[in-house]
């Protein structure tokens, strides 16, 4: 009990500095995963002298926070936004995935002298791209939604797949003919259990009437826990009947839906926080200067040959363009995950399995550099995205429950074709009007005459029935102006 007051201000002090971190990471534009690992070493035994390397630990605590950063990934992904890309982001986390650990591994036994086993451990562990590092700098970047919805969920499900072969590798599992059912069974029934839980969720907390709001942001965490947990119990992927249950949760009429998401944000953020500092923790930097030329082969394998191969083949029949391909093949981030995956070797005492943690470390970090300071430059040298790119508008929605109706916040980005809009062009569904513009601090009530600008911020009531046609009109116009109909966008 004594130590108590110790840990509890350690860990609030190394949040705080982690919180700060995330404000510098954007302003020098360093990926901000970097300063947690960094702050992790820093603590750890070459900084104050912290040791720390429990690999079952570090494994265990490492799954429970990618069920977090999973559940608020989903939570937060718009369905009518990665619709269009669906098979897209199917086949990039299924068959994209296995052909890059096969290119990986035959690369990787090559190169390295890995037996054919533990080289495709190497290929099966760098396969995954990570959820938290595509949800929290693609949403960043101004590029097509079809490319962003395809990236965002095959980071959500390729970690399904990719846990599966990694379990069977480190295990020694016998690979037979029946290894590919098996892995189908799993995603499948995962699948399945993450959207009957997801629906079945979100059909009672539509109907409970709980006492306080801050309970139903708490109810719909325990949902994508609950899930996962189903998913282990019955021998099928928790990983993806999380994210599928979070997905499903996240596009229906939940109440104090607005809180949800703002809730599952900020664990999102500290599930990150504390993976990074953890990892950090655990890296032994002695260690870590053996592994920088493995580290930098297997990089190097990944980077121009396995991840764009993969991406080429897989994406045959859908004729992705040249340049989508390429941003495609750059945009795979790597983080965390590959790190928590090669703990499940080490922590059932692979030989080797030391060597492939230090070099996958090594491999994220110079990974993250290249990758996530390039993203958007790489976008706009392709022609994908530019400097007037327009933000997305960020709507919020806050319920109003006794009037069955919401209250939607709009806050219009630089460069959105709202700008110049007057307020009849809006032509938004019946059921639904601006109520209040606010301007340079300076609150008004429009008029149909009354024209938008950039940096307005909109509060506009619509009932329940006319609340996602209302979205889907701001959104519209956002992208194309008042005449969006006639051009093809619909808002979705």
């Amino acid at each position: 009990m004594a130590e108590l007051p110790v840990v509890l201000g350690l860990g609030a002090a190394v949040l705080l500095v982690a919180v700060l971190a995330v404000r510098l990471s954007t302003r020098v534009g360093l990926p901000s995963l970097l300063l947690y690992l960094g702050l992790g070493v820093l603590l750890g035994e070459a900084g104050f002298g912290i040791r720390f390397s429990d690999a079952s630990l570090t494994q265990s605590l490492g799954l429970a926070a990618l069920v977090m950063i999973l559940t608020e990934g989903g939570l937060t992904t718009r369905w009518s936004a990665v619709k269009p890309a669906l098979w897209q982001g199917i086949v990039l986390s299924t068959v994209a995935v296995g052909l890059s650990v096969a290119i990986t591994g035959a690369a990787l036994h090559w190169l390295l002298g890995l037996d054919w086993r533990m080289a495709l451990l190497w290929g099966a562990v760098l396969a995954s791209t990570d959820s938290a590092a595509v949800f929290s700098v693609l949403r960043t970047v101004g590029i097509r939604q079809r490319l962003v919805g395809a990236l965002e969920l095959e980071s959500g499900i390729n970690d399904a797949p990719v846990y599966i072969v990694v379990v069977v590798l480190a295990e020694g599992t016998r690979v037979d003919w029946t290894l590919p059912l098996l892995v189908v069974y799993e995603l499948l029934a995962g699948l399945l259990i993450g959207a009957a839980l997801g629906w079945a969720g979100a059909w009672t907390l539509r109907r409970a009437a709980l006492p306080a709001t801050g309970l139903y942001p708490l109810a719909t965490l325990a949902v994508c826990v609950v899930a996962y947990a189903g998913g282990q119990f019955a021998h099928a992927s928790g990983l993806l009947a999380t994210y599928v249950a979070a997905l499903v949760l996240g596009n229906a009429r939940l109440p104090h839906r607005s809180d949800t998401l703002s809730f599952a944000e900020g664990m999102g953020w500290l599930a990150q926080i504390g993976l990074f500092v953890l990892l950090g923790l655990f890296a032994s930097p002695g260690r870590l200067l053996d592994a920088v030329v493995p580290g930098l082969v297997a990089g190097a394998v990944v980077l121009v040959l396995a991840r764009p191969l993969s991406v080429l083949l897989s994406q045959l029949p859908f004729r992705v363009p040249w340049r989508e391909q390429v941003f495609l093949s750059w945009a795979g981030l790597r983080g965390a995950v590959p790190i928590v995956l090669a703990m499940i070797p080490l922590a059932t005492g692979l030989p080797g399995a030391e060597r492939l943690v230090d070099a996958v470390f090594v491999l994220v970090i110079v990974l993250t550099l290249v990758q996530g300071t390039t993203l958007a430059p790489v976008a706009k040298l392709l022609g994908l995205a530019a400097d007037t790119e327009p933000k997305e508008i960020q709507v919020d929605a806050a319920p109003l429950d006794e009037l069955d109706a919401a209250l939607l916040q709009v806050r219009i980005q630089p460069g959105s074709r709202l700008h110049g809009v007057y307020l009849n062009e809006l032509r938004l569904p019946v059921g639904a009007s601006v109520s209040l513009v606010v301007r340079d601090g300076t609150s008004f009530t429009p008029q149909r005459t009354s024209r938008l600008q950039e940096g307005d911020q909109l509060l506009v009531v619509a009932t329940e029935s006319a609340r996602q046609l209302a979205e889907r009109r701001l959104r519209a116009v956002d992208r194309a102006g008042p005449l969006a109909r006639w051009r093809g966008e619909s808002g979705r």
